[in-house]
């Protein structure tokens, strides 16, 4: 028997059924606003403006096809009328198609690796143009960041049922597994050297976590021949690593030390990670055969409305959601300047890989909100709550 993950969340803990809930209509609320005029693109983030009265608006700034591909991959779990209202007239699959259109233009392998994701996900009839497209971007032996080369992997395998895409899989899959540095379950930042300055060759994000993880569980899902256990293994090994890595107040800490699976710096704590990017991954990964981390899920989720951080001192608190605004303020940080905390960890831990420099921590308390949300927070939320089934 299989339930629905929202379903699931009910019978574990039924109060954060009704904050997963309010979060979804949220970002359904919030989404058709995020669109350009035209809606054909969506904005790269919408910035919170505070008016003398006290209360906010949002203005939409820049643009971004990855956080558009993001948004089609979530609201294709959407009813077609709903899909509609997010997607500006259009269903996910008619809005992934001016996506792929798109393609020529798109130099990013991430951003390509998306589209042809989506593309997948919702059968689009151009698929094999998509994939043709991160083929070309994707060349051989080129060292690439973890996260994109862990969308390619993600597409690929979303890909395999009704294309012949085997050996470009192979090899992303082999690049994801050869990543990760001596027997550290974490990856870095990098697939290879190149990319990163050596003196931070070491730190890697939360976002080099999940993306690996998810994928390397889509890839064992996606084998017809008895699955891959090496990459579920790989999979399992990150996901609990990071798990037991969570703060006691639910947070998934930013920056990891991945020759030692340690945390480097905990701050930002980003709401995407709380309600939608370590659910996707999670929930990917059980849904796949391996471990069901829900309570490390729950305990995330519930960090939204009972933030430590900021719990402290009166003057600090305010809410991360705002249902009015259609919009949940996108982290808690330390306010530091130039990022200070973070770069001096980052250099103390190259050398010396369990300095914490605690003394930051006094100076530097993350009580700071940054006011903006971004389309692609919303569109990793749909896809974690409303897809799937466990």
């Amino acid at each position: 028997m299989t339930i629905t993950r929202l379903a699931a969340l009910g019978r574990e803990e039924p109060p954060l059924l009704a904050l997963a809930r309010r979060l979804l209509s949220v970002a359904e609320a919030g989404l058709p606003s995020m669109l350009l005029p035209g809606g054909e693109a969506f904005a790269f983030t919408m910035a919170g403006r505070k008016a003398p009265d006290g209360s906010w608006t949002l203005e939409r700034r820049g643009t971004s096809t990855r956080y558009a591909a993001i948004t089609a991959l979530g609201a294709r779990f959407l009813p077609e009328d709903r899909q509609r209202a997010v997607l500006g007239g259009r269903t996910a699959q008619e809005f992934t198609g001016l996506l792929v259109e798109s393609l020529p233009a798109v130099t990013n392998l991430g951003d390509a690796a998306l589209i042809s994701w989506a593309a997948a996900e919702t059968g689009h009839p151009k698929l094999s143009d998509a994939l043709a497209r991160v083929e070309a971007l994707d060349e051989e032996d080129r060292p690439q960041y973890t996260v994109e080369a862990a969308w390619v992997l993600s597409a690929l395998a979303a890909a395999r049922a009704t294309a012949d895409v085997e050996k470009h899989f192979t090899a992303a899959r082999n690049r994801l597994l050869r990543a990760r540095i001596g027997d550290s379950p974490l990856f870095p930042h990098a697939t290879g050297p190149g990319l990163v300055p050596w003196y931070r060759a070491h730190v890697s994000c939360f976002a080099d976590q999940t993306y690996p993880l998810q994928a390397l569980a889509r890839a064992h899902a996606s084998d017809d021949a008895g699955g891959d256990p090496e990459a579920l293994a790989a999979a399992e090994a990150c996901a609990a690593r990071i798990c037991a890595l969570q703060g006691d107040g639910g947070q998934w800490w930013w920056h990891y030390d991945a020759r030692t699976g340690g945390v480097v710096e905990g701050y930002p704590v980003y709401s995407v990670h709380q309600h939608a990017m370590a659910p996707t991954a999670l929930f990917d990964l059980t849904d796949a055969g391996g471990t069901d981390f829900g309570a490390s899920i729950r305990k995330g989720l519930r960090w939204m409305t009972d933030v430590p951080e900021l719990a402290e001192r009166p003057e600090h608190r305010e809410p991360l959601i705002l249902d009015d605004l259609g919009a949940t303020w996108r982290k808690v940080y330390r306010g530091d300047p130039k990022k200070a905390v973070r770069a001096a960890r980052g250099l103390g831990t190259r050398v010396a890989p369990n300095l914490r420099l605690r003394s930051l921590d006094r100076m530097y308390r993350p009580l700071s909100v940054d006011r903006e949300c971004r389309p692609y927070e919303f569109g990793w939320m749909l896809y974690a709550w409303q897809g799937g089934r466990i």
